[in-house]
């Protein structure tokens, strides 16, 4: 093997899990990412460095460092999936860069239900399995010591920051932020030691879920009185600097406008707090809102009320 980006791969990743089917049977946005995900890492399989080998023969772990997808149609729990894998033109220092897109089958035509991004970095392990080999010419232009070392993460060096002052410093007065701080499992984790992307994707979720809670429009809530049901039509999660099992993962949601009243577009930051100091370990963005699923406009997207506004923007509290 003399490249690795050589060419694109169509490939099948099979239906999403039950799991992803929380509302009806149709899947939520994290699933989703999970089948970008598995187009990925078939791409490398198929090129001879999967996950396994580039771990055990080289001391590398496979890291999805940058996600970001638009999802322009719903996926169901029964669709069979199909990837288009096409590799991008990589910067130095940034990772080996990918487009993806997924379609289904859908009424005798094929259905576009993503399209995004990736990008890979290959991250020399601290506690690389014995007898490794040299990493080859053609991995050493995507691998990394570590992501901070990452170029599109190098302004983002940790600060001092006093522990009790982390609440006042991450969701100042008047900024909307909502602060969950959480400790990181084994379960989220890989190489033994770091959180991985489908973590961060977790915790996107959840503090979504989270936050609408706190600010009283619970997703049961909508559901039950109004007949909304959630809707993600874009999310993106990009890696700054490797969090480590165990370690609390602060995590911020902060709700940026209102777009037409019908969807709302958010940040998503993380941190953990280190030897003194604030660690910026990823940040993302999420465009979410609501469908209609009772009543004449059943299938139409919720107009937000001033309740709603007030709620998301913080002016209810």
């Amino acid at each position: 093997m003399t490249e690795l980006l050589d060419g694109t791969l169509t490939t099948p990743v099979g239906r999403p899990r039950y799991e992803g089917a929380n509302i009806r049977t149709w899947i939520g946005f994290k699933h989703f990412m999970y089948l970008t995900e598995e187009a990925v890492l078939q791409y490398f399989r198929e090129r001879g460095v999967g996950a396994e080998t580039l771990y055990h023969t080289y001391g590398l772990g496979l890291e999805i460092v940058d996600h970001s997808v638009s999802l322009p149609a719903t996926l169901g729990i029964d669709d069979e999936v199909t990837a288009i894998v096409e590799p991008g033109k990589p910067k130095p220092g940034h990772g080996a860069p990918f487009k993806v897109r997924l379609t289904v089958e859908r009424d005798g035509a094929t259905v576009t239900v993503l399209t995004g991004k990736i990008r890979v970095a290959l991250v020399t392990l601290q506690d690389a399995p014995a007898g490794i080999q040299p990493v080859p010419a053609h991995l050493e232009p995507y691998t990394v010591p570590e992501v901070a070392a990452l170029a599109d993460a190098a302004d983002h060096e940790p600060r001092a920051v006093a522990e009790s002052d982390l609440p006042a410093v991450l969701t100042p007065p008047g900024s909307n932020a909502f602060l969950w701080s959480w400790r990181i499992p084994y379960f989220y984790c890989h190489f033994s030691d770091r959180l991985q992307h489908s973590g961060y994707v977790r915790a996107m979720e959840e503090v979504v879920d989270r936050f609408l809670e706190d600010r009283g429009i619970s997703i049961r809530t909508m559901l039950v009185e109004r007949g909304w049901i959630p809707v993600v039509s874009r999310a993106r999660v990009r890696m700054l600097a490797d969090a480590l099992m165990e370690e609390t993962l602060h995590t911020v949601f902060t709700v940026q406008e209102i777009v037409k009243d019908v969807m709302y577009t958010a940040t998503f930051d993380t941190y953990v707090h280190r030897d003194g100091r604030l660690v910026y370990t990823a940040t993302g963005t999420i465009m979410h809102g609501y469908a209609v699923s009772r009543g004449e406009l059943a299938g139409t997207l919720a107009e937000f009320d001033d309740t709603t506004r007030a709620a998301l923007l913080g002016d209810a509290r």
